[in-house]
């Protein structure tokens, strides 16, 4: 079944079709993030890695400074901030056209990344409740908003997450966090259903199977599950041999209505963009 809505962001001033899916590539400027092979922190390893990025098709980058793999350490605002700003800095020099997403749930953050250094998108894990300022925020500073759902912190979220109905939850969920920021004047809002933020294995693959319901908000869908435990856990292998997994997920999610894929593997996914292109114009 063809699960397809025309759907638009505004990046910078110009419009992002997503009517045909896009490719978000993962840049970790942390020591700690669970997969090993996204943590990047010297200069060269960062541009290096935003270069990849581009060069397999990725059309958006997206930068976090604090990691939320579960009992991740939690980091101030200040060392969230100083990561950023080397990284951003470095960019803005050598990569003045790439379209950047940062991953924070800080208002603060947010702001100093748009304002100062051109970010422009915000991805924030927690869509508001880990910093009560953040909706207004990023609504006032007028750019796309990635809202995720997540049972917890990063700290918490594993520790026995509990659901009735995980799909009517999530839902839920949305349906205020949606409103919240319409309310606030937002015109690019995001959703993301958060698979491994506060989910046990179950509880992912029913939200997998069930992704297309969330069409109803008709906004674009984010999906997340490069490499995750819900993947290497099932297959009973390690992050760094997750990929054809990932593919595979990646794949039905486009089939479901996912718009952006978010990954730590850009070519393998642009690859099953181009093939569920493909499929939708036949």
């Amino acid at each position: 079944m063809k699960y397809k809505i025309a759907k638009y962001i505004n990046v910078n001033g110009n419009l992002m079709d997503l009517d045909s899916p896009k490719v978000m590539g993962i840049l970790n400027i942390t020591p700690d993030s669970f997969y090993a092979g996204s943590r990047k922190q010297t200069e060269e390893d960062i541009l290096l890695r935003a270069r990849q990025i581009i060069d397999e098709g990725g059309e958006i980058i997206d930068i976090g400074a604090y990691s939320s793999r579960p009992d991740a350490d939690h980091i101030s605002t200040e060392e969230e901030a100083s990561r950023l700003k080397k990284a951003l800095t470095l960019l803005n020099r050598e990569m003045p056209e790439a379209v950047i997403s940062v991953d924070t749930f800080r208002a603060d953050i947010a702001k100093m990344c748009v304002e100062e250094h051109g970010a422009a998108i915000i991805n924030d894990i927690s869509a508001g409740s880990m910093d009560d300022r953040m909706m207004r925020t990023v609504a006032e500073l007028r750019v796309p908003y990635i809202m995720m759902h997540m049972k917890g912190t990063p700290q918490d979220m594993q520790k026995n997450p509990e659901y009735d109905n995980v799909v009517k939850e999530v839902m839920y969920y949305f349906s205020e966090k949606v409103q919240k920021m319409r309310d606030l004047g937002a015109k690019d809002i995001i959703i993301d259903p958060g698979f491994g933020f506060g989910k046990t294995l179950e509880h992912n693959y029913t939200l997998m199977d069930k992704l297309e319901e969330f069409q109803i908000f008709n906004l674009p869908i984010l999906v997340g599950i490069s490499r995750k435990s819900m993947i290497y856990r099932l297959l009973g292998n390690t992050p760094d041999d997750a990929l054809n997994g990932t593919t595979v997920l990646n794949t039905i999610s486009l089939m479901k209505g996912a718009n952006i894929l978010r990954v730590h593997d850009v070519k393998e996914a642009c690859e099953a963009v181009k093939i569920y292109c493909k499929l939708m114009s036949l």
